[in-house]
């Protein structure tokens, strides 16, 4: 109740000083929601600085303007970019799925190496000799996983 009298009591300033410490604790706890949640407790006082309102009131709006600022937040600004031009950024294994490759070292007891680009693989399947041609067909890690060609 201390926290209801307190902000009754000061009023319009209350909910401003209070949607500034939301602001500022975004920037110590990253998420976005205490940004949402700080615009919405200074709108809530702006609002009340110029219309006279009881505490319950001013209680919904910052309720119902939390609310909305987050759900929009999320509908519209936080999904993913579906429609990336480089889908496999970050997923190196995957990028190689389906690709044909030169075994540079056997595949002994499971494992062996083959260079795909710049980079020297692990890879795992059959047993197969040095030089022979090998379909990826998966991953595990960063161990891609090979069939016989």
């Amino acid at each position: 109740m201390a926290v209801v009298e307190f902000i009754a009591s000061h009023g319009a300033w209350s909910w401003i000083v209070a949607g500034i410490v939301l602001l500022a604790l975004e920037l110590i706890v990253p998420g976005g929601i205490m940004l949402w949640l700080g615009i919405s407790g200074i709108v809530t006082g702006v609002l009340s600085s110029f219309i006279l309102m009881e505490w319950p009131l001013e209680w919904g709006i910052f309720g119902v303007l939390s609310l909305v600022t987050i759900f929009l937040w999320v509908r519209f600004f936080k999904r993913g970019n579906e429609n990336s031009d480089r889908p496999y950024l970050n997923r190196r294994a995957e990028r190689f799925v389906g690709h044909e490759a030169v075994l540079d070292e056997p595949i002994s007891q499971g494992y062996g190496r083959v260079s795909l680009g710049d980079t020297v693989w692990r890879v795992a399947g059959p047993d197969l000799p040095p030089g022979r041609r090998v379909r990826i067909v998966g991953h595990d890690g960063a161990v891609l996983k090979v069939e016989a060609v």
